[in-house]
């Protein structure tokens, strides 16, 4: 029998018992910057049914938690400015963040080489002891991989110091500077990219299955799943490297990696590291991936289209801004024409631009480094993304786009190209001649070929060791030697007249 003091108690306690604490993803946070002149979106958890209500800047926007205590509010657009307090109250519960600043939001994702950090680009003591910027914020993801959407993650939003760039994206912070210091407005930088990662990763399991042509790549992720043994592998390892230690022969053994939890397995980087801050209101996305996927290039003809398509589908913010960093030159350069699934990657990054909308690619065929997968300057190639956003998004007046093949015709022996967004005109840096063509006939069988700039957007290609030519390439190559670029310093886009099958056709695993 239940006594009457402790029936009361448990009266009194009752509704506490039933009330959610109010939680947000950490992409809410003091010191965040939320998109200016765009709808705000708000969400977290309370408790269920309870009604919310945001207030920000005079704003007020209101819903209703569902059964599960998610709830979603959208305020109206604001203009640039701050700092602000945003308020949400949920019941009897609020919670307040301070210093709130309305600007421009940009993600930079990807691999390694937007993760690479200000302390590791070039002149890491300088570009940090200027990095005094309080009206550029940072924030990052940490790398954490799931099969099950996350909503939440160990971060939060700092202002940008000497101390807090060190770490973060150099690409990324470079890119958020030049926005910066020409529009004069807060920028926010969302970095969740991660070393090594392949585009699947990035996408949703239904949006792959849903795709239709990917069963093989996911096949072959179960059966390793299923079958892979974490410990065993570990195991192995340690005797490895115990028989090294003795007789320090070869390379010290690797680590393996848990492959079920690896960058490479998909789906686990879009709910461990996009899913905490999809559907914040942002003005776009940097990217700078592509590296993994090099083996599978035909396949990323349609893997990164529809990487990019479901983002925007499942943000909810029509066709937001998508810019991309193709392939640098890496590996050794090549005395004679030859196939290059790097050339074919490249290829297939340029292909995403006539698919879809609002997006853009830089070219940096002319900053990489032949023995580092990881070039150090990020500097040039975040002030080329920084052209496609401030010529596309803020209507700058400024070159943006590399140039790129339009047409070609094949007359008395040569191969006469016609170009696109030229710019100023053709150009080349270095030497006055053109290189980096190669030429083929019927045989298909290059050659390095004579070229010579006839107009502003014309290139004539030749070789005397081809009478009837029927395809020419340029910049095909893993590092290619190359110098045409427009009068405006940026580099021509690789391309290929052929279609004829490469290295990585039919590989989809």
């Amino acid at each position: 029998m239940i006594r009457l003091p402790a029936l009361l108690s448990l009266l009194l306690l009752a509704p506490q018992l039933c009330r959610a604490e109010l939680k947000f993803s950490p992409v809410f946070g003091d010191s965040m910057v939320v998109q200016r002149d765009k709808p705000i979106h708000v969400w977290g958890w309370a408790t269920a049914d309870s009604p919310v209500r945001v207030e920000l800047a005079g704003h007020q926007g209101s819903a209703k938690a569902d059964s599960s205590g998610r709830f979603d509010v959208m305020l109206d657009p604001l203009p640039a400015g701050g700092p602000h307090k945003m308020t949400v109250t949920a019941g009897d519960q609020a919670k307040t963040f301070s210093d709130v600043l309305v600007g421009e939001v940009w993600v930079c994702s990807g691999q390694s080489n937007m993760a690479w950090p200000v302390a590791a680009a070039n002149d890491p003591d300088l570009e940090s002891l200027s990095a005094d910027y309080p009206q550029i914020r940072l924030i990052s993801v940490p790398q954490v991989a799931s099969q099950e959407p996350l909503n939440d993650f160990d971060g939060k939003w700092e202002a940008c110091t000497p101390e807090t760039v060190k770490q973060f994206s150099a690409v990324g912070y470079f890119f958020g500077r030049q926005l910066h210091q020409t529009l004069d407005v807060p920028i926010g930088l969302i970095d969740n990219a991660w070393g090594g990662s392949a585009a699947e990763a990035w996408i949703a399991r239904a949006d792959l299955e849903e795709a239709g042509q990917y069963d093989e790549l996911l096949e072959k992720w179960d059966q390793t799943v299923a079958t892979y043994d974490h410990e065993a592998a570990m195991a192995k390892y340690r005797t490895r490297l115990e028989q090294w230690q003795k007789d320090r022969k070869g390379n010290r053994p690797r680590a393996p990696r848990n492959q079920i939890n690896s960058n490479h397995r998909p789906a686990n980087l879009f709910n461990g590291v996009l899913h905490p801050v999809l559907g914040y209101s942002i003005r776009g996305v940097i990217w700078y991936q592509g590296e993994s996927n090099a083996a599978r290039a035909y396949q990323y003809r349609d893997l990164f289209p529809l990487m990019i398509q479901t983002w925007r589908a499942r943000w909810g913010q029509e066709d937001f801004p998508f810019y991309w960093v193709q392939l640098a030159d890496f590996r050794d350069e090549a005395d004679q024409p030859r196939e290059s699934d790097w050339a074919e990657l490249r290829e297939a990054q340029t292909m995403t631009m006539s698919r879809l909308p609002n997006t853009g690619e830089a070219v940096i065929t002319d900053l990489g480094e032949a023995a580092d997968i990881h070039p150090r300057n990020k500097q040039d190639v975040a002030k080329r993304l920084a052209r496609w956003a401030l010529a596309n998004e803020y209507e700058y007046d400024i070159p943006y786009r590399s140039p790129t093949f339009d047409s070609v015709e094949f007359t008395d022996g040569k191969a006469v190209i016609d170009f696109d967004h030229v710019g100023s005109g053709l150009d080349t840096f270095d030497i006055r001649e053109p290189i980096g063509f190669a030429i083929a006939g019927e045989d298909r069988e290059f050659v390095r070929a004579n070229a010579r700039i006839v107009d502003k957007d014309t290139v004539e290609v030749w070789s005397e060791d081809v009478d009837a030519p029927v395809a020419a390439r340029y910049a095909w190559a893993d590092n290619p030697i190359c110098n045409v670029q427009s009068a405006d310093g940026l580099p021509m886009t690789p391309f290929r007249t052929d279609a004829w099958p490469g290295v990585t056709e039919g590989v989809v695993k």
